[in-house]
This record gives C-alpha cells, sequence and structure tokens, in this order.
C-alpha cells in the first residue's frame, strides 16, 4: 500500500480543513464532559471527531505548527457515525463511547494508518491486526482519530537525537513555547493532549517516556506497573521495562483511559495479575490523600539544579501536607549501578525484541541489521540531524542467553527495586514523589536533547507505578509531580494523585 496522500489532503477529503463543523468548543473538555453532551444530544461522536480534526488542521499544521499529528484516520468519521448509530438504539458501551483517542505511532492498528515508529524504514508498514490495547479501546467504543509523531523508534537510535523529531512526522514542538522540546519520546500524544488536539491519548514508555512528555506538557501521565497494560502489538524496546500508558489533562481521564485499556492477553505472558475488572476512575475524592505517609525524594537525576523548580516542589510538599498527608522528607535510595545495567539490558532486549516484532507483524524489514542497511542506504532523509549510535551497539549483542545479559538484568531489577521497597518499608510510606522534569529545553539539532531533572529511572526500571501531575510552572514552563508507589497499586496512586490536582489546579492552558 503507498502513502497516496498526506496528512493535510487527508483532512481536506474528510471536509474538515477550514470549515467547523459545531459552534461548540470542545478545549478542556473532559471525558465526562462530552459523554454528557453526546447523553443529551448536545453533539454527536461525528461532531467531535471533525472538531478535532479541523483543530488539528488549523493549530497542529497552521499555526504554531506543533506537529505533533502524523496521520489522521481516514475512517474516524465512519466509526463515530457507526457508534452514534450505537448510542441512539442501545445507549453507550461505557464512559469512551464516541471519544477520540490518539494512538503514539508505534502501536498496531489493523486499518488505513501506518504504524511506523517515526522510521520511513515503516513507513508503510500496515500490521495483520490491531495491538491488545486497540482493541480493548475499540471494544469500549473510542475512536481512533489518530496517530501521533515520537521520537523515532521511541528515542532508542542515537545518543544525540532531539526529543520529538522523527524522519517520518518532523519535529514535534512544545506548546508552552514551540522553540522548545517536548521532551520525548511520546512528545506527540503529550502535545496533542495539552493543546486539545484531542480527548486524550495512549503514550508508551520504557524510561521516561511518558512521564516527561506528561510533565514538561503540563498533562497527566500514568507509566503502570509491567504488566498492567498488554505490550503485544506496540513496537518494543525492552520488554523488561515497556509499558504503554494513558495521557490526559486531568488524573480522572487518565484513571477512565486506563481501566479501559488494562486486561490479561495471552499474548503478552507479564498481563496474567491484570485486574481486568478495576475501575481506576472510581471512588476518587479531593481527600485521598489525608492519612497517607509520603516520602520525599531528593536525590533524582539532576536535583536542586534549579531553583525555580525547588520552590514548586517545596510548594507541592507544603500542599500535601496541608491535605493531612503525614510527609517524610530526604528518603535516601541509593542507585549506584543501576543505570548501567539498565543500558546494557535495553540493548540486549532491543534486539531480540525487535527481531521478533519483525517477524510476527510482516514488517517492510525482517531484522534490526535489516533497519540499519536502510538507515544508510537512506542516510539524507532518514539522519539528517543525528545518526544510529544505539542501533550500532545492540546489534552488537548476543542472545538474551549471555550472562552479560543476566547479570546486568538482575543487578538493575535489584537496585531499582530494593530501593523502592527498602524505602516504602523503613518509612511505612504509602508512595514517593520527585519532581519529574525541569523546564523544557531549547530543541538543538546540533548538540541533541539537554535534559536537566529526571526521577523516571527508579520506576522505569523496578516495573513499579509512577503517576505525573502537573505542579507548576518555572517561567511559563510546566513542572510535574512524579508519584511512585508499589506494584500493582495504582488505584492507591491514583486516589492520592487525584487529591494533590485538586488542591493545587495546577494546569494551565497553552497559549496558542
Amino acid at each position: 500500500m503507498k502513502r497516496a496522500i498526506g496528512l493535510l489532503l487527508t483532512l481536506a477529503l474528510l471536509g474538515l480543513a477550514g470549515c467547523s463543523s459545531s459552534h461548540q468548543d470542545f478545549s478542556e473538555a473532559s471525558i465526562a464532559d462530552l459523554h454528557d453532551q453526546l447523553q443529551r444530544g448536545e453533539v454527536t461522536a461525528v461532531e467531535l471527531v471533525d472538531w478535532y480534526s479541523e483543530r488539528i488542521a488549523t493549530i497542529d499544521k497552521a499555526g504554531p505548527t506543533l506537529n505533533a499529528i502524523i496521520e489522521i484516520n481516514p475512517d474516524a468519521r465512519r466509526i463515530a457515525q457507526s457508534l452514534d448509530r450505537e448510542w441512539q438504539t442501545s445507549g453507550p458501551r461505557g464512559p469512551l463511547h464516541g471519544i477520540p483517542v490518539v494512538l503514539k505511532a508505534n502501536i498496531d492498528t489493523a486499518d488505513q494508518m501506518y504504524t511506523s515508529a517515526g522510521s520511513l524504514a515503516l513507513a508503510e508498514h500496515v500490521p495483520q491486526e490491531d495491538a491488545f490495547i486497540v482493541k480493548r479501546l475499540r471494544d469500549a467504543g473510542a475512536v481512533i482519530l489518530g496517530k501521533a509523531n515520537l521520537s523515532e523508534w521511541a528515542n532508542f537510535r542515537s545518543s544525540r537525537s532531539s526529543s520529538g523529531w522523527s524522519s517520518v512526522g518532523g519535529q514535534t514542538r512544545n506548546p508552552y513555547d514551540i522553540a522548545r522540546s517536548p521532551c520525548g519520546s511520546s512528545s506527540g500524544s503529550a502535545v496533542a493532549v495539552a493543546a486539545n488536539l484531542v480527548a486524550v491519548a495512549i503514550g508508551t514508555e520504557t524510561d521516561g517516556s511518558i512521564v516527561c512528555p506528561s510533565g514538561i506538557n503540563g498533562i497527566v501521565g500514568i507509566k503502570p506497573t509491567i504488566g498492567l497494560v498488554s505490550r503485544s502489538g506496540i513496537i518494543p524496546i525492552a520488554h523488561s521495562q515497556d509499558t504503554a500508558g494513558p495521557m490526559a489533562r486531568s488524573v480522572r481521564d487518565a484513571a477512565i483511559l486506563l481501566t479501559a485499556i488494562t486486561g490479561v492477553d495471552a499474548e503478552d505472558a507479564a498481563t496474567a495479575n491484570a485486574e481486568i475488572q478495576q475501575d481506576y476512575s472510581a471512588n476518587l475524592t479531593a481527600d485521598g490523600v489525608s492519612g497517607k505517609r509520603i516520602g520525599v525524594i531528593r536525590s533524582y537525576y539532576g536535583a536542586g539544579s534549579n531553583p525555580y523548580v525547588e520552590e514548586i516542589y517545596e510548594a507541592s510538599i507544603a500542599t500535601l501536607r496541608a491535605q493531612g498527608a503525614d510527609v517524610v522528607d530526604d528518603i535516601e535510595i541509593d542507585t549506584k549501578g543501576m543505570n548501567d545495567a539498565e543500558y546494557e539490558v535495553l540493548l540486549y532486549e532491543f534486539k531480540a525484541d525487535l527481531n521478533a516484532y519483525f517477524a510476527a507483524s510482516g514488517a517492510p524489514v525482517q531484522s534490526l541489521a535489516d533497519a540499519i542497511a536502510f538507515n544508510d542506504a537512506n542516510a539524507e532523509r532518514v539522519m539528517p540531524i543525528f545518526g544510529q549510535e544505539i542501533f550500532l551497539a545492540a546489534e552488537e549483542k548476543g542472545p538474551l542467553a549471555e550472562q552479560a545479559y543476566l547479570d546486568a538484568l538482575a543487578n538493575s531489577k535489584r537496585i531499582a527495586r530494593s530501593g523502592i521497597e527498602t524505602a516504602l518499608d523503613e518509612h511505612d510510606l504509602d508512595a514517593l514523589i520527585a519532581i519529574t522534569n525541569g523546564p523544557a529545553w531549547v530543541i538543538d539539532h546540533a548538540n541533541g536533547d539537554a535534559f536537566s531533572i529526571s526521577s523516571s529511572s527508579l520506576a522505569a526500571v523496578s516495573g513499579f507505578p509512577n503517576i505525573t501531575v502537573p505542579a507548576g510552572f518555572a517561567y511559563d514552563l510546566p513542572i510535574g509531580l512524579s508519584f511512585i508507589g508499589r506494584p500493582w497499586n495504582e488505584k492507591q496512586l491514583i486516589e492520592i494523585a487525584y487529591a494533590f490536582e485538586q488542591a493545587t489546579g495546577a494546569r494551565r492552558v497553552p497559549a496558542l
């Protein structure tokens, strides 16, 4: 199949570019807001698809040129029409019925969209079936509106990459300052939600790729426990750390989306303990942090490097105390050796997992070696600003039976898990907190990313849950607060995060 039309032409063919489908403005509308309007007949799913699609045409591709969306689903209006008819005849399937959702472009859909991971090597890749989580979303009545741009290959191609850049989608930009980075790799998903190009989105994370773009773009992101959400049909980096997760403008919306995509998948053994029936959006109250014991991590990467961020952190701690939390300050966690071991694991697993994905999905390239060769043969288009040093390092690795891999895996997991569990146990804590991110840095294709503050690795390497919530602004740039807890304890973390969100109201709409 050839990519016959670009995104703007797709919008024009749908009759959306330059015309308004509704006089209403759905900016900042929650899932509940949209559901209620659908219930009252004030709007239809088709009109929602039209409104968000027009906003993408005028804000994402014209206007400030955020460049968050790679493509619009050409079937979106047809799907919405069918869901509108179903609502009229038998009622809604649930809270997501008729709600537009955007997927990161490394998530398989067996339709007229492509699953490219942002790479020209996969620009015409049409998988044979939906990813498990896409099936769950369709079953819930969600409308897959389109695919979001990302850092190419989920930011695992080059050590000098620019977050949010891909050879298919170009450079995604931060809606709070388009000269600045959206962080990666789920950059398009985060920007789409932050700029009201869609109601909610799905991202993926190996280490920081949900929480960093969520924090930097002023939204909520949930990196679940490994195994809570299936990875089947998602282009991988490393099975020991990969997960998909929800990205939304509110904790409640993220919880609704998490409920929809959670489930046991026979194709992903890690999901054997996933609780299908758990409703993560139930019983959220403003006093959800009262009586909880919260530990404060101050030794994250880049800690203390920005006084404005530290001021936001202190204000967040004060808010938690005012809400009735028992705060235990300055929790020490020794992570010596974790990052080096993690990187070794990622290199080994990337080669093995990517080759397995290629074999199962019918992709145009069949191995990491093929992808490297494609990049070399198309270097002017694929590698105009950075190379493929990580690809080359991964290709040198052997099978997952090698002792170097087994030792690195055991060491990285032991350090991360024991660090979190020991802190929680010794201080009888319900959760840990840390600043998610520093202010977004200026996009710099010559030098690559300039990360400052990051706290994602403990939760990422351990496989434990991490939720980031808007906490404040440093010079008009969003800063997030991360809540980290025990595995399979998303329900309590969400309750705590929701209470913090209600007390602070820190989200601010970008001035586009």
